[in-house]
């Protein structure tokens, strides 16, 4: 009977050679592939999955835990929010959080969802840079700052149509006297 062990995730970084010598640190560069599941981002604009995300991190051993603080950046794939044209973009974002070690006091006194924790002596960063992540993405990205969007008549987007592009809006109370009304001519 073999033991199969899952390989290590890319995100996860190992604790070991820092030992628990509060001062004691390592730097890390790593590329990583965006996962899949769940998506990196919101509805209108993420990191297309498998993309690669780069990781610059410093993990440093304190008293409670590790403190990991760095950076990740990746490439960024969307729709703008009004014209619902694609958009390409980059992003890059700070990152700062300890990591509790196992039966330390911060581990004891914080609820699970609260601080993530050194496990099997590596810390994993890949919710670390989805949250940072998630909050510096805009909620409704535009491809630039004055895009005019779409008309909302017939859909079609402002910047293509003709300076004086307008639709006759009857109110529908009235509908019903303008079919008693001669049309009126041309001038």
């Amino acid at each position: 009977m073999s033991t199969h062990q899952s390989a290590p995730s890319p995100w996860a970084f190992g604790t070991r050679e820092l030992g628990r010598r509060p001062g004691a640190l390592r730097e890390y560069t790593r590329t990583v592939p965006a996962p899949a599941e769940p998506p990196l981002g919101v509805e209108t604009i993420g990191v297309p999955p498998g993309s690669p995300v780069e990781l610059a991190v410093r993990l440093e051993s304190v008293t409670e835990g590790v403190y990991v603080s760095g950076t990740a950046h990746a490439a960024l794939q969307g729709e703008c929010a009004r014209c619902l044209d694609e958009i390409h973009d980059e992003i890059t974002v700070d990152l700062a959080e300890l990591f509790a070690y196992p039966d330390s006091v911060t581990d004891e006194t914080t609820d699970a969802d609260e601080l993530p924790r050194v496990v099997d002596e590596q810390v994993d960063v890949e919710q670390l840079v989805r949250d940072a992540l998630v909050l510096d993405l805009p909620l409704a990205p535009l491809c630039r700052d004055d895009c005019a969007g779409l008309c909302v008549e017939c859909g079609e987007k402002w910047a293509d149509l003709a300076p004086g592009h307008g639709h006759e809006t009857l109110d529908p109370r009235w509908a019903a006297l303008r079919e008693r009304l001669p049309a009126e001519e041309p001038r």
